[in-house]
């Protein structure tokens, strides 16, 4: 029996160190996109969700992935996001549409 629990507690802290190396390479290699400079609903949509503390992005542009930052205007307010999801079209291949989650500017 004490085994099967030292196997389990070497199992869950080893998952415990791999989620936290995956969660630390992420946040180094994540890029910040500003399309303040770009007008929405000519350049972008944003779809809001949660009174725009999330949304739905459809955009243009390449190397865009998970973990990456986006900055947009809404109003007079800047705010930053994080993707959480991406999904590129087929055609063009370089428009996306993509799930954000507003976070603090660091």
């Amino acid at each position: 029996m004490s085994r099967t629990r030292s196997a389990i507690n070497l199992n869950i802290i080893f998952s415990s160190f791999y989620n936290f190396i995956l969660r630390k390479t992420e946040k180094k290699h994540s890029k910040t996109y500003d399309y303040t400079q770009y007008v929405s609903g000519r350049d972008y949509i944003f779809e809001s969700i949660d009174n725009q503390a999330k949304g739905y992005m459809t955009g243009q542009g390449t190397g865009i992935k998970r973990g990456d930052y986006i900055i947009l205007c809404h109003s007079s307010r800047t705010c930053r996001y994080q993707v959480e999801d991406i999904d590129y079209y087929s055609e063009p291949p370089n428009m996306w549409i993509a799930l954000l989650q507003e976070v603090d500017f660091e």
